[in-house]
């Protein structure tokens, strides 16, 4: 990480600035957010970025494949494969871990997805962050190729709303206003004029859905879809007036198939410098030492049922162990220095952005950090400088 920047950053960080930063985040949108906020960035050297995204690129690169797309044929579960699928995902994320090896700073692979983060929210927070702490270089950015914000939101417009108006396409979610991402709603209704839509609010006729619109019924052409199965499957009280299965006559921006496609069930096939091994369950090599492995549902979100300890009767207890891996553990550094003399470990989420008929084009991150076991917030209550940001690098 670049040194210079890190020390001048924290000679001129005080609390109210943070609290300027957090009043930016959650004053300005009709929503604020449900997560903390680090207290700071990380900065980037040039070496750094450079192999981050040569890491992800390459990942990217391996999705495409004739090889991917056969090992990716049978990963959705039976019964939700949803009609029409697109010939690539319109949105794919991937997640590195920052560690150590051999005395320097390493990304490694921790998970990827084909599903929307927040790429509203991201944009938003670089403004938040510039505004208040304006000692960071302007030419420091947290996107990618040279990417202007104004390029940057021309291509979110341009996959999310295509030739529709803002007004026949919805985000759709589960209970939006109740969502912990439910401030990159909000800015994606102030950045498109999207607005955020609960499925239960939906009406359909014949292959046709509709929603209503500042009082009038408005037919819905394309669907921003925020909703993640594994959170439907936990929600059998709701009665939605459609299935994801059903023939609809709608355009799915970011089309379901490939939230199971592409996801923790890649981890196995893939294989690079930044990977580290990976196994379905039920074919984790005989005499493997568990301790090395960390075991994760195929298609939980946020972490859940993620277990840091398996054991052998553990597996033998699973009732479909190919809908587990095990992936090898990695050690997060403790690199990213505070304030008060502690250090932070960080993930950084590279966000690709996917046009029909077009190549992924690197745009933007988001970056987590932790003092805890994990990255989530059981494992970093009362703690500072850890939460939700965002990775910078000189243009």
């Amino acid at each position: 990480m670049d040194p210079e920047l890190r020390s001048r950053f924290n000679a001129d960080f005080t609390q109210d600035k943070y609290e300027a930063l957090l009043r930016c985040v959650n004053e300005t949108e009709k929503w604020p957010a449900d997560f903390r906020v680090s207290e700071t960035p990380i900065f980037l050297t040039a070496a750094f970025t450079d192999e981050l995204t040569v890491a992800a690129t390459t990942i990217a690169d391996r999705v495409r494949t004739p090889e991917f797309a056969r090992h990716a044929a049978n990963a959705i579960p039976a019964g939700l494969e949803v009609p029409n699928e697109t010939a690539h995902p319109n949105f794919l994320v991937v997640d590195f871990g920052v560690c150590e090896i051999e005395g320097r700073l390493t990304p490694r692979l921790i998970e990827l997805q084909a599903f929307p983060s927040l790429y509203a929210f991201q944009l938003f927070f670089l403004s938040c962050l510039r505004k208040t702490f304006p000692a960071i270089p302007r030419n420091w950015t947290s996107s990618f190729g040279g990417l202007k914000d104004e390029a940057y939101l021309e291509l979110l417009r341009s996959v999310i709303v295509g030739d529709s108006k803002p007004e026949n396409v919805i985000l759709l979610e589960i209970e939006p206003e109740k969502q912990k991402t439910r401030i990159d709603f909000a800015c994606t209704e102030t950045l498109l004029g999207v607005r955020p839509v609960c499925l239960t609010k939906i009406r359909k006729r014949g292959a046709q859905l509709f929603y209503d619109c500042d009082g009038r019924e408005v037919r819905i052409e394309r669907i921003y879809n925020r909703v993640i199965f594994d959170e439907l499957i936990r929600r059998p009280d709701l009665s939605p007036a459609f299935r994801f299965q059903d023939e609809l006559d709608v355009k799915w921006v970011g089309h379901p198939n490939w939230y199971f496609r592409i996801s923790k069930h890649s981890l196995p096939f893939l294989k690079t410098e930044h990977t580290a091994p990976a196994f379905f369950a039920s074919e984790f090599p005989a005499g493997e030492s568990l301790d090395a492995y960390v075991l994760k549902p195929l298609y939980s979100f946020a972490g859940l049922g993620v277990d840091m300890e398996p054991t052998p009767e553990k597996l033998g207890a699973l009732e479909k162990p190919d809908e587990w891996i095990l992936q090898q553990k990695v050690n997060y550094a403790e690199f990213v220095r505070t304030v008060d003399g502690r250090k932070s470990k960080a993930e950084i989420r590279m966000m690709f952005i996917w046009p029909d008929g077009g190549e992924p084009v690197l745009v933007n991150n988001l970056v987590r950090m932790s003092q805890g076991k994990m990255m989530g917030v059981d494992f970093n209550k009362e703690k500072t400088w850890v939460g939700s940001n965002i990775a910078l690098h000189a243009n």
